[in-house]
């Protein structure tokens, strides 16, 4: 079976001991969403066919008031997982920040307003850089590969910021706008 890239978060997460669809959601919204986001609309379709290639069991959840179903890797779901961890194909990079897009045909806009919209989006990495120091320390103490790409995102949206930063300094040179 090819996996999505919706079954690869999918099978790390269960994994990862996130059991059902809901804690799977809970999980990406609070770590790979920074990098690989995940939604409902995406998660239930691709568990049902990932329990149909048997890749995935599941039972009724018993502690749950809800029809949650909890979900375990099968011995060929394990395999399958291990084997994408571990193949050395082309990897998948892709960025899509609406806010990039926006900067890239904003030429038209008043400077104020290109000038608004770099700091929006310096305010919404410095979020993210906010987001990934208070979670830090238990992060730490697990450590492991979420560790690892914590810190990674770190740098990654703390650079997002110096760089908005500077683009706000050269907007404002070019511009003669003061701050």
């Amino acid at each position: 079976m090819n996996l999505t890239p919706t079954a690869r978060v999918i099978l790390g997460m269960i994994r990862h001991g996130r059991p059902t669809g809901y804690e799977i959601k809970q999980l990406v919204d609070v770590s790979t969403r920074f990098f690989w986001a995940a939604s409902y609309g995406q998660i239930y379709p691709e568990l049902a066919r990932l329990e149909e290639a048997g890749l995935v069991e599941s039972e009724p959840d018993p502690s749950s008031a809800r029809r949650r179903r909890e979900y375990r890797l099968t011995a060929e779901g394990e395999r399958a997982l291990d084997e994408w961890l571990a193949s050395s194909g082309d990897l998948i990079y892709e960025v899509r920040d609406e806010g990039l897009l926006k900067l890239f045909f904003s030429d038209s806009l008043e400077p104020e307003k290109q000038l608004e919209l770099i700091r929006a989006m310096r305010d919404h990495h410095q979020g993210i850089v906010d987001q990934l120091n208070a979670v830090e320390p238990g992060a730490r103490e697990k450590g492991g590969g979420p560790y690892r790409v914590l810190r990674y995102g770190l740098r990654v949206h703390s650079s997002y910021v110096e760089g908005f930063d500077d683009l706000e300094k050269e907007l404002q040179a070019e511009y003669g706008v003061v701050a």
